[in-house]
């Protein structure tokens, strides 16, 4: 290896929480059966009730008649509303959100979903991977720039945005 390019190529990772799949990313999910189904075959793969999941994504995502269709018939829309609920309804420690999520238009949800996020800030941690600021200030209490493969952590958002604006003015 060449000095100052070495990366890890074997070792194990320990962790002692329960950490999400990043939302936007729905693994195990399955587009031929309907959000009804996977709901429950997503919360037995987690050992949670099928039940609850089931209820607690009906409720968010609201939609209807259609949460007993095939997923692979819903609009992205109502993809990303069914992918955001499912993920709420798993009880994780950490929640991983990427920018590049797929967002929702629905007004009602967006207002539910949020007041859910903002519940779960109270109990767990929440990495949100964003460029835009105001996405940040809405949930962020410190925050951390990837810049040139090394991770700068900083104890508040005015901090890591002076960097990062310093950085893409450059």
């Amino acid at each position: 290896m060449m000095a100052g390019l070495e990366k890890p190529d074997e070792g194990t990772i320990r962790r002692m929480c329960n950490i999400s799949f990043p939302l936007g990313f729905m693994g195990g999910v399955i587009s031929k059966i309907s959000a009804h189904e996977n709901s429950r075959y997503i919360a037995r793969l987690y050992g949670l009730d099928p039940d609850y999941v089931e209820s607690f994504c009906r409720w968010l995502c609201n939609l209807g008649e259609y949460f007993d269709q095939p997923i692979g018939t819903y609009s992205a829309g109502m993809r990303s509303r069914f992918s955001f609920a499912l993920m709420l309804a798993l009880d994780f420690d950490m929640y991983l959100i990427d920018e590049g999520m797929p967002s929702s238009t629905d007004v009602e949800f967006n207002k539910k979903a949020g007041e859910v996020l903002q519940e779960r800030l109270r109990t767990t941690t929440i990495i949100i991977v964003s460029h835009q600021a105001e996405t940040l200030e809405k949930f962020a209490r410190s925050a951390a720039v990837l810049l040139d493969g090394k991770l700068h952590m900083f104890d508040t958002l005015e901090e890591a945005k002076q960097l990062y604006d310093y950085e893409t003015e450059s």
